[in-house]
């Protein structure tokens, strides 16, 4: 395995943020690309499918987050996705339009709309899923026990701190929401 080092990224900017300080350490360059790599193929499974259907990556974080989250606020769901209102409105019109998700008004607030996936687009989530489970599952097997806990670890240590324990218990609700159903 390769040397890691771990020094914080932040140490090795100068104070305006922008350039190298004189002297840091050189950055991680294998673990960025790792990185990139590891995204690019863990994506491309399901972009082959979403392909198909004339839908892309955006399509896919819509579906996933509404089907794991039945009966998520749109306002919510720009706030996962850090995406405008313009972006999503495109995408959540082509969901609906084509079957795959509906809004509906909120029961205490009909000004707010409420998203859920419908049979057809919580089967194509799932497929998606399962796609992304299988290249998961493969690579942590040939790591050997515990492995899929470092692997959380690490991811959950790569999401902003201060966001780190809000979207934890966002995930958390939506493993118990699903358990609940199913």
């Amino acid at each position: 395995m390769a040397d890691v080092n771990l020094t914080h990224a932040a140490n090795r900017l100068n104070p305006s943020g922008t350039e190298p300080t004189p002297g840091a350490p050189e950055p991680i360059w294998d673990v960025i690309e790792l990185l990139f790599f590891a995204y690019r193929d863990f994506v491309s499974d399901p972009d082959g499918v979403l392909a198909k259907f004339g839908f892309g990556r955006a399509h896919h974080r819509v579906l996933h987050f509404v089907n794991r989250n039945p009966g998520m606020k749109v306002a919510d769901l720009l706030d996962v996705l850090r995406i405008t209102k313009q972006s999503l409105g495109r995408v959540l019109k082509q969901l609906v339009d084509e079957g795959y998700v509906v809004q509906k008004e909120g029961e205490n607030d009909r000004r707010q709309r409420l998203l859920y996936v419908t049979p057809k687009g919580e089967t194509l989530a799932m497929k998606l899923a399962g796609l992304q489970t299988l290249r998961i599952t493969r690579a942590l097997s040939s790591l050997g026990p515990g492995a899929d806990e470092a692997a959380r670890q690490f991811l959950t240590a790569m999401i902003n701190p201060e966001q780190r324990d809000g979207l934890l218990r966002f995930i958390a609700r939506a493993d118990r929401a699903r358990r609940s159903r199913g």
